[in-house]
């Protein structure tokens, strides 16, 4: 599935600001939506689904991997990318066994997300 709708899923206003901006200036991808927590975004995604879930890992409430495990079981189709700080606290086998396509370190910065979504946009 090629990804032409994203949500962004990050409690902090200043970075889903900055991926919106970013995305918009270096994909293809259009932003359907936002969410600040792991409720809304599940909440929303069911009203938009969208074709990929941008989703921070700590959140207060419901983090992103709790969002992540209802979301693959809701919207199976969806594609989910993790980024986080906490990338190393999330291992292959755990990303796997919930459905996470991705799991980019925000530390890497945008250029390293890019390089990461490339393939789900072909």
């Amino acid at each position: 599935m090629v990804v032409k709708t994203v949500l962004i899923v990050d409690d902090n206003p200043s970075i889903r600001y900055a991926l919106r901006a970013f995305l918009r200036g270096s994909t293809q991808m259009r932003i359907c939506g936002e969410a600040a927590d792991g409720t809304e975004a599940i909440n929303t995604a069911l009203e938009l689904h969208p074709d990929l879930v941008l989703l921070d890992f700590a959140m207060p409430g419901m983090n992103g991997v709790e969002a992540a495990s209802v979301l693959k079981h809701r919207l199976p189709e969806t594609r989910i990318v993790i980024f986080t700080l906490y990338a190393d606290q999330i291992g292959d086998s755990l990303a796997n066994a919930l459905g996470i396509d991705l799991v980019v370190s925000k530390s890497e910065g945008g250029a390293a997300l890019a390089r990461a979504l490339q393939p789900l946009l072909r």
